[in-house]
């Protein structure tokens, strides 16, 4: 059965948590105790209905406080389709949590208050999922019993968001107004809003199709481990264990290991339950190659007429998640794919204003949560693709040196000058 993954965003109270316990609830995903027991919990803090957000607000510290501050990832199923959830925070301060539930999407869903309308924050998501190439965003505007499903509050709201977006590289848009708390729009017609015609938001997400965002064109696979068993049985075993990057590959192939450039085929494809014809994204295998070669973790494995560019120069947008400022001449670690090395930031270019997507281009440093086009020195050469071309190969994360704290992400544009 297809897998479908999505993150949902949007402000503080916007009803996320809510809308994750709707989904759960009616496509019967809930036991009865549970459901009793937020009932009970419910009783307990004084509202008068079923808050569903006691569902999805796992940690302690969560439900004390009364908001999301981690990425949870919650899994339900229809008959149609799997899903895996991403429930990322509304808070500023964890725009961090945001990039990571996104960063495997292939959807992302904003929330937006009825209410409020366009916030900061969901300009923000917004401009994450376009530069983390989410293929398909949905703008759900929830809280509609709030509005009295106003037709026009609806209607006022996707037209400043389509303007908004059409500055932004989001290939597919769909707009859903929905009641979170009631349940309006999410599994069921709405009743409430006979004015709006299209799906519920359940039945978007089992039918949305998401095969061809996958690149099944370009074959990459970053080695992550050597496999040699010690056993006298497989003592002549050699094999590079990892996750397939992109396009196809299959016993028999030509292929080139880098940074070597040298070329063999592929001997099998084996994986814990036996060998394969084929492994495509997001596949974990193993493959042993015809030839002895020497092979090592970080090295990449392609085809020999297709490989990725090795550079030490790139030309990055990067999202900063730390509070103190990312600037120019200092030095990070840098993990890409299976791959660490050291880097240093030669120019920030310019730092992106979110609200009008504008280029500030005299900032000398990106502050947390800040996103701008960066150019980076890599002391040893990466195998990097564009973003836009292999999300696996076209990103990285920069890492603080002294604490080991991940302090930002980045989407390759291109290999510098």
């Amino acid at each position: 059965m297809e897998m479908l993954r999505f993150a949902t965003a949007g402000s503080v109270d916007d009803g996320k948590s809510t809308l994750i316990g709707r989904l759960l609830l009616d496509s019967k995903q809930i036991f009865e105790d549970q459901l009793e027991a937020v009932e009970r919990t419910s009783r307990e803090k004084g509202f008068d209905y079923t808050n569903l957000a006691l569902l999805t607000d796992g940690l302690r510290s969560e439900r004390e406080q009364g908001i999301t501050i981690d990425v949870a990832y919650r899994y339900f199923a229809t008959p149609q389709r799997k899903f895996i959830i991403a429930d990322t925070p509304g808070h500023v301060q964890y725009t961090r949590n945001m990039v990571t539930g996104a960063s495997t999407a292939d959807l992302a869903l904003v929330l937006i208050d009825a209410r409020k309308g366009i916030v900061e924050q969901s300009r923000r998501h917004a401009v994450i999922a376009s530069l983390l190439r989410v293929p398909h965003l949905v703008l759900c505007v929830n809280k509609m019993d709030l509005v009295d499903w106003d037709q026009r509050v609806f209607d006022d709201i996707c037209a400043e968001f389509t303007e908004f977006a059409a500055k932004l590289d989001i290939p597919d848009l769909t707009f859903i107004p929905i009641s979170a708390l009631n349940g309006d729009n999410v599994t069921t017609h709405s009743e409430h809003m006979p004015w709006f015609g299209g799906p519920t938001l359940l039945y978007h997400l089992e039918h949305l199709y998401i095969a061809s965002d996958r690149n099944l064109i370009d074959p990459r696979f970053p080695v992550q481990y050597v496999i040699r068993p010690m056993s006298d049985r497989h003592h002549d075993y050699r094999g590079y264990a990892g996750q397939v990057a992109g396009g196809v590959f299959r016993p028999g192939d030509e292929v080139m290991v880098l940074p070597s450039g040298l070329t063999t085929t592929i001997a099998s494809i084996d994986t814990f339950d036996g060998p394969l014809d084929e492994a495509f994204p997001p596949m974990s295998v193993t493959i042993r190659l015809a030839d002895d070669l020497d092979v090592s973790r970080g090295d990449m494995i392609c085809r020999t007429r297709n490989a990725p560019t090795a550079t030490q120069d790139l030309d990055a947008m990067v999202c900063w998640f730390h509070e103190r400022p990312m600037a120019e001449r200092v030095t990070y670690g840098i993990k890409h794919t299976t791959n660490s090395a050291r880097c240093q930031v030669r120019d920030l270019q310019y730092r992106l204003d979110i609200n009008t997507l504008s280029r500030d281009d005299s900032a000398g440093q990106l502050h947390m949560n800040d996103i701008g086009r960066v150019q980076l020195r890599v002391t040893a050469p990466l195998f990097v693709d564009e973003y836009r071309r292999n999300q696996t190969t076209g990103s990285f994360i920069l890492i603080d040196e002294s604490t080991h704290e991940t302090v930002g992400a980045g989407m390759i544009i291109g290999t510098g000058d």
